[in-house]
């Protein structure tokens, strides 16, 4: 059949010569034919011939010694010198509109979007509040600096901020989920991130995304806090996590057995900071009666409980 004929086939030679170590000359010759109709033996035929010569060696350039005290050992993540001007929101909100006039995909635009991120840095709550009020409009191509930037900013009171505009229902939701995975990638959380976040746990429209993502900062706080489980926000977390499982996980029908799965991956993703769950884990995974999916989630929702926690009531259920 036709497909199975070469439509394509392509030819390159190429010779070079070294002189002292060094390529002197290369010369190619490349030929591309294309086979339309093989039945009638029509098709396009490219011949190229390229030449490359050296025509002269520049003589080693020496470089200046760098004195060793102005070198350093720094990661390779991006780095922005810090300013210690005051911003003010009235200097974001003009950032907001260079990007809105901005074209969509370019060196400018990427680089303004950065300087707003940073700009947002070092505003305080209530002046991330008035910045909101002046610049949350649209630009002519549907698209939202201020609400993409706000995940990228990373402090406490971005998160406040963000917490708000989920709560009085100002962000679409494909942004509310965009929201709460950012939470994810937070690197230094607070006390105050989690203390305002705890809240949307009991909203009964609690996706899965607020749950994994909120339950993720915490796993993130506790790495950084050895003693997180004594600090309020956190235990306001645990403590709604847990009223979800009851005593045992018991579930009633099938929107409820999703309901506590969905919990039990977020205890799971909590971490250190479920290690006063523990007990309650043990009693989801012994109960017979309980779906075997019920069961292997508690046993799961272990995973990154410190091993000096006692787990002993989970190896009889286990057993049986």
């Amino acid at each position: 059949s036709q497909s199975e004929q070469q439509v394509l086939s392509s030819q390159l030679e190429c010779v070079q010569s070294i002189k002292d170590g060094v390529l002197a000359e290369a010369k190619c010759a490349e030929s591309d034919r294309v086979t339309l109709f093989p039945q009638r033996g029509s098709g396009t035929e490219t011949q190229t011939q390229t030449s490359l010569n050296l025509l002269q060696v520049q003589a080693e350039t020496l470089h200046s010694k760098v004195d060793s005290e102005d070198l350093y050992v720094t990661s390779i993540l991006y780095e922005r010198e810090e300013t210690t001007r005051e911003v003010t929101g009235r200097e974001a909100t003009e950032l907001v509109w260079k990007l809105c006039l901005a074209h969509s995909v370019s060196y400018e635009t990427a680089d303004l979007f950065m300087t707003l991120v940073f700009e947002l840095r070092h505003l305080s709550l209530e002046a991330l509040r008035a910045l909101w009020q002046r610049s949350s409009f649209k630009c002519r191509d549907n698209w939202q600096p201020l609400m993409d930037a706000l995940p990228s900013c990373a402090t406490e009171a971005c998160v406040v901020l963000m917490k708000e505009l989920v709560t009085s229902g100002e962000v679409e939701e494909d942004k509310v989920e965009y929201f709460f995975w950012s939470f994810s990638f937070i690197p230094k959380p607070t006390s105050g991130m989690i203390e305002s976040l705890a809240p949307l746990l009991k909203s009964p429209r609690a996706s899965q995304s607020c749950f994994l993502g909120v339950t993720a900062l915490l796993h993130r706080f506790c790495s950084a806090h050895s003693s997180c489980d004594g600090v309020p926000a956190v235990q306001s977390v645990m403590r709604t996590l847990g009223k979800f499982l009851g005593g045992n996980c018991t579930v009633q029908d099938s929107e409820h057995l999703s309901k506590v799965q969905l919990v039990l991956k977020a205890i799971g993703n909590a971490g250190l900071a479920a290690a006063s769950l523990a007990p309650v884990l043990s009693s989801c995974a012994s109960l017979k009666s309980n779906p075997m999916e019920i069961r292997l989630a508690a046993i799961q929702a272990f995973r990154r409980i410190p091993c000096s926690v006692r787990v002993s009531a989970l190896l009889p259920g286990l057993t049986d």
